[in-house]
């Protein structure tokens, strides 16, 4: 068998096994991992690339492999749903680093985090003065959770006590000109009625609308494909 009709199969088989694991290990962001899914991430694409191109190794030996570095995660995540403390011991814990305006020094020192670092990422919280900070906490994924102090939290209607009406999420309705018709039903409007606003914005049919969108008060937002339409 040609060489790269083998690579291209063992390549195949890698990524359609790493789509398979990827999809039951969950559906965590990048920004929300730990330390240890960061490094069974990286480990898993090492062996599925070496498997794909390696034919000293065995594809049979490759998918044992990636099976068993896919598996582990999916178990301790299991047995860390059914026991906190086990979740602890495989996750961490989070570090207070800051409580009522005081730095905790030796809770730096023991997650390796200068003073720099901390600053840092205070400012992408968009903080510049320590003063301001109730408390801080170092997560296990590495990011900072920040409570301001009461005086430097913004304003909300609810501390000016006003009543405001409920928003909720919009419906879209239109999508890439075609109606999404169980939006539609759901939404309690017609065919007819969603025609003659898209008419009202600029539209001579349903396929010039690349999307509508209806929020809860109503209002429809229409985006064309035709921008002269628009304007």
């Amino acid at each position: 068998m040609p060489e790269i009709i083998v690579i291209i199969i063992r390549a195949v088989l890698s990524f359609i096994l790493l789509l398979f694991l990827t999809r039951i290990m969950g559906k965590r962001q990048i920004s929300h991992l730990t330390f240890f899914d960061y490094c069974v991430g990286i480990t898993i694409g090492s062996i599925a690339a070496e498997m794909s191109v390696d034919q000293n190794v065995k594809i049979l030996n490759g998918l044992v492999s990636l099976a068993i570095w896919g598996l582990f995660p999916i178990i301790l995540a299991w047995l860390g749903l059914k026991s906190r403390k086990f979740q602890q011991f495989t996750d961490g814990r989070p570090t207070i680093i800051i409580k009522n305006g005081e730095v905790f020094e030796d809770s730096m020192k023991k997650v390796q985090l200068t003073i720099d670092e901390l600053m840092l990422l205070l400012r992408e919280k968009s903080i510049f003065k320590i003063a301001d900070v109730e408390m801080a906490v170092l997560e296990t994924n590495g990011e900072l959770s920040v409570m301001k102090k009461t005086s430097q939290q913004p304003i909300t209607p609810q501390m000016l006590h006003m009543a405001l009406k409920q928003e909720h999420a919009p419906t879209l309705l239109i999508l890439d000109g075609q109606i999404l018709l169980k939006n539609l039903s759901v939404s309690g409007y017609s065919e007819k009625w969603l025609l003659s606003e898209s008419k009202k914005q600029g539209a001579s049919n349903i396929s010039d609308v690349f999307l509508a969108q209806l929020d809860s008060s109503g209002n429809l937002f229409i985006d064309l494909y035709d921008e002269k339409s628009k304007k």
